[in-house]
């Protein structure tokens, strides 16, 4: 593995005017058991590759409370705690998981309450850098939601406030609430939906989390697109995997992956990716 393998290689983006972090991160929903219920089958290799990933230059962990739930927030203080200087957990509320196949949306302000200040207490915390709102949940107003985490960052609990699973029309309500410094939506090379919020986000500099960034990496086998990123990454001489990776991080400045694994070679895999360059004839192939 190359020594000078290293997440910085990426370059950094901003979480608002006072926040940097290297610009590949890593997701602990993979570091929970299956089905991101219960915990891991083996909890000391889970606790390795957090610590490996710190080591590798990430400087950015993206978890949530409904992780597990509250696994993924526990293993990452197991690991990391006490956390270095410019390492940033990010976590999220208003998800909730009555049953494993169960993913149910609360964002009911009393709620987004108890599950920040949970979190701070698992990730053992005075202040959570950036809290993310998981998800509008439809039978509360958006702006109530958004409410409470503005007084919760009043209170000095919350650092940053961002949001996920939005369409562009709900970040601009948000916007008007609060500043808003991440957006976390799914986005890869096959599922680009969410591509007028990340036009937003460039224009706002605002950084932008694709969830499940690797999903044409782990289905890379037929149909175009995947085609030609199979030949992008025989070109570079890489996985296919780190070609979506380096796709995103070519695609534009605020894009922030979170690529996850409960695997330490898979982990150096994607941070490997940090150090690819695609050329503009790649990215113009890939689209």
């Amino acid at each position: 593995m190359n020594a000078n393998l290293n997440a910085a290689a990426a370059g950094q983006v901003a979480l608002g005017a006072d926040l940097k972090v290297n610009r590949l991160g890593f997701g602990a929903m993979r570091i929970t058991g299956r089905g991101v219920w219960g915990d891991p089958p083996d909890v000391a290799t889970a606790v390795r590759v957090l610590q490996r990933a710190a080591h590798l230059g990430v400087t950015f962990i993206d978890t949530a409370d409904s992780y597990g739930p509250e696994v993924s927030e526990n293993l990452i203080a197991r690991a990391l705690y006490p956390y270095a200087a410019d390492m940033v957990i990010a976590t999220k509320g208003g998800l909730v998981r009555p049953a494993p196949a169960a993913w149910d949306r609360d964002a009911r302000p009393e709620h987004l309450r108890r599950a920040c200040e949970a979190s701070l207490t698992r990730l053992r915390r005075d202040r959570i850098d950036l809290y993310q709102l998981h998800a509008p949940d439809p039978r509360v107003p958006l702006e109530d939601s958004m409410g409470e985490l503005v007084r919760l960052k009043s209170e000095g609990k919350i650092r940053h406030i961002g949001v996920s699973n939005v369409s562009a029309a709900e970040l601009e309500r948000c916007e008007r609430l609060t500043p808003i410094v991440s957006v976390q939506n799914r986005y890869n090379l096959e599922d680009r939906e969410s591509e007028d919020v990340l036009a937003y986000c460039a224009r706002k500099a605002i950084a932008f989390l694709p969830w499940a960034p690797l999903a044409s990496g782990r289905h890379a086998r037929g149909g175009g697109a995947l085609r030609t990123l199979e030949r992008v990454a025989e070109r570079h001489g890489i996985t296919v995997g780190q070609a979506a990776i380096a796709w995103l991080l070519g695609r534009s400045s605020v894009m922030l992956p979170i690529p996850g694994t409960g695997s330490i070679e898979h982990l150096e895999q994607n941070i490997a990716a940090a150090a690819v360059s695609l050329t503009a004839g790649d990215l113009h192939e890939l689209g």
